[in-house]
This record gives structure tokens, sequence and C-alpha cells, in this order.
């Protein structure tokens, strides 16, 4: 990489992370109550008084105060420098590798940029899933009954590996991997989108207008969040399930937590609806993408909120 490429990532970088700690406090209350119905399911009285949401939000404020709704921000931000970091680190060294395999247009094929996205995604499944355990369980924390609760990211890593060792840390992490095709529709599409308006517009994909940005990554991103959507499930209940002493019911995998889920739940409508409604309203990645905005000449980044 040359000079220029090392500091485009450092902008690409330090825009994604700050863009994503705005997202991030803007919805971490609609992040939370989509963490619990995905570990607890949907309540038999969520649909009374205003809707899921509205009696959600009511029911945190009335048990845990207005601090409830803040439950697991402080990991989430922790972890999003070293998200973009890696991210951006691993897809722009994967994309020079696969320079080779780019189109008529200068640009990488679909399928080279599937496979820079997906390789970047591992490397930072990996790198930060700890962090994601820590903010699954403090967000969840407060709907256990007898469990003794973290009081920070240091005193959760701590007691993660004392009382479960260094694989707790890696709860979750195969369906994180999974999910990795999120990324790897997200992030193809938003480029291929971009360089369809701007073929439209007859203009380069550096110069398009934030508006035309944020359309592409609004579309890419509910794109991959209806695709992908059930692995979220599965993960935040093998992340959350240490957290319980003795629980009534343990998975002992990602295998052993997908039958009962399905058995008990399968793809109910009105359950589907709602969690979803929840991963485009209160994951951050929604509402923050930052994308190259060009031939790693100009980068933008875009909130859409």
């Amino acid at each position: 990489m040359t000079a220029a490429d090392h500091r485009n990532i450092i902008y690409d970088v330090v825009s994604g992370a700050s863009a994503g700690a705005i997202a991030a406090t803007f919805v971490c209350p609609l992040d939370v109550i989509k963490t619990r119905l995905q570990v607890h399911g949907l309540p038999d009285t969520s649909w009374r008084k205003g809707g899921v949401i509205v009696s959600s939000l009511q029911n945190i404020i009335q048990k845990e105060g207005f601090k409830g709704l803040y439950r697991g921000l402080s990991p989430t931000l922790a972890a999003l420098l070293p998200t973009w970091a890696v991210y951006f680190a691993v897809y722009g060294h994967l994309k020079e590798l696969l320079h080779s395999h780019d189109d008529n247009s200068g640009q990488l094929s679909f399928g080279a940029n599937i496979i820079a996205a997906s390789g970047a995604g591992a490397a930072t499944s990996i790198v930060t899933n700890p962090l994601w355990v820590v903010k699954t369980r403090l967000q969840t924390q407060g709907m256990r009954v007898g469990v003794i609760p973290y009081t920070s990211i240091s005193s959760a890593l701590r007691r993660i590996m004392q009382e479960e060792g260094f694989r707790g840390c890696y709860s979750g992490l195969l369906p994180s991997l999974v999910g990795i095709s999120h990324v790897a529709i997200q992030f193809p599409a938003y480029e291929k989108i971009k360089s369809y308006l701007a073929k439209r517009d007859n203009t380069t994909t550096n110069k398009l207008s934030p508006g035309k940005v944020a359309l592409a990554s609004s579309i890419s991103k509910i794109l991959a969040s209806l695709m992908t959507y059930p692995h979220e499930v599965i993960r935040s209940r093998l992340q959350e399930q240490g957290h319980v002493r003795n629980p009534e019911i343990h998975y002992k995998g990602v295998v052993d937590c997908v039958k009962p889920v399905f058995q008990k739940q399968g793809f109910a409508v009105s359950t589907v609806d709602v969690e979803s409604e929840l991963e485009l309203k209160g994951d951050p990645k929604n509402c923050c993408t930052l994308g190259e905005a060009g031939n790693d000449s100009e980068h933008q980044t875009v909130v859409s909120l």
C-alpha cells in the first residue's frame, strides 16, 4: 500500500468510528429492546398499549430507570474503533490482492468484492467478539433474576475468564462468522449501487451527492438484514446464556440452539416483523455506513437516521 492508501484507511477508521458512536448512542434504546427480544422472545402482552416498542420502552424505564435504555453502550463504543480499523485494513489489503479480478470499468468484480468483504468481516468478528459478548449480557442482565450483574467492561471480561474461561469470550462466534454473509452482501451491493447511480448520472462515484450515497447505503443494508437476520437470534442466545448459573435451558452449541428456537417459535409472522423492524431501526450499522466514495481518492461518511 502507498502512503496515500494508509492515510485513506486512517480517514475511514476515524470517520466510521466517529459516525458510529453518534449512531450507536442515538439508537441504543432500540438495540436493547432488539437484543432482549432475541434472547427472551416476544412478550405475550407486548402488543397492548402501543405495541412492542412502546411497551418495552415503558417497561425498561419503570423497572430499571432511564439508565436501562443505555445498557451495553460502553462496549459498543469501545468496539467501534477496532471494528473499523480491522475491517478497512483487511478489506483494503484483500482488494489489492484481488485487483486482477476487476471488471472493465476498473472496479472489482462482484465475486472478488464478496471475498474481500468476507475476509474482512471474519477478522473483525474474531477480534471484537469478546466485547459483543459483554454488550449482549449487559443489555439482558436486567431481565434475569438472581444474576450478579456486571458493573463495567473490565469486570465483565474478568468474570467471564474466571467463570467460563477463554471459551466464554468467544461464545456465539460461529453464528457471528455465519453472519459474515451480511457484510458480504451489504458492501458489494453498496458499491454496485453507487456505480449504477454514478453511471446513470454520468458521473463518478466520488462525486455522488450525500443523498445518493445514503440511498445506496440504505438499500444495501435492508437487503442484507432481511437475508441474514436469523443468525443474530442464535448468536445473542449463545452469548447470553453463560451469564446464568445453572439455567433451565443450556444450549450446547449452534445446532442445539437452532432446534428449540424454530420448534417453539418457528417463523411466526408477528415475531419476524417486529424483530426485522428492530433490526433495521436498532442496529447501529444501519444508521452509520462508511463507504468508499470513488476510486480510493475521496471518502464520505453517511449517517442516515
